[in-house]
């Protein structure tokens, strides 16, 4: 695995996503690990550009 540092202003879930806050907008992702764990990744289904989400909300789904 490449040498990964974990940025400053990135944050994690305790199931393996990460957020990354920029203003009014977020990035969001799977970790390194749980994309492992999951193998092959076939569809993500995401909220519509300029939706918003709420902490503690589910907000997308995942098909492996």
């Amino acid at each position: 695995m490449a040498d990964w540092k974990t940025p400053e202003n990135v944050k994690y879930t305790e199931n393996d996503e990460w957020i990354l806050v920029d203003g009014a907008t977020a990035k969001i992702g799977l970790t390194d690990y749980a994309q492992d764990q999951l193998s092959d990744i076939v569809f993500v289904d995401l909220p519509e550009a300029g939706e918003s989400v709420s902490k503690g909300e589910a907000f997308a789904t995942v098909e492996v």
